[in-house]
């Protein structure tokens, strides 16, 4: 069984930046969500229903989590007028979680109120966006 190579010192720091990359999005993701009364998982899950409804299932799927965490989610956005649930026209048996309209203005507000990756990244020129998602997919991909 081969051993695994000790990275290099440029591969270390590349993930480290990357772990600081993401802890401070999460920091901000957190605050935002606070903002509008909520956690960051109903945030995440009102994020996604604004570009299109969702089953359950998917929500879990997309969210990494158990359908039954998806529900309680639901549950407490529904509550507030930020999401409801409708049967799927194209299998009446599966519910759909759609966010409302006011579900909608509140995903907006919060992506609007994430400054924290969009303002540097329009420091980067064009060609530097584009090696940058191209890198951040094949990573992805490669995972």
């Amino acid at each position: 069984m081969p051993t695994p190579r000790t990275p290099d010192p440029l591969t270390l720091e590349v993930v480290d930046l990357i772990g600081s990359v993401v802890a401070r999005y999460h920091e901000e993701y957190e605050s935002a969500a606070a903002g509008h009364a909520l956690t960051g998982a109903q945030a995440r899950l009102l994020s996604l229903l604004s570009l299109e409804p969702l089953p359950m299932r998917r929500l879990a799927q997309r969210l990494k989590c158990e359908p039954s965490n998806v529900t309680g989610i639901v549950d407490r956005l529904e509550a507030r007028g930020l999401v409801e649930r409708r049967p799927d026209p194209a299998d009446r048996r599966v519910k759909l979680a759609v966010a409302t309209e006011e579900g909608r203005r509140v995903a907006r507000s919060l992506q609007d109120s994430l400054r924290f990756a969009r303002e540097p990244l329009a420091g980067l020129s064009e060609p530097e966006r584009i090696a940058l998602r191209d890198a951040l997919r094949r990573m992805l991909a490669e995972s």
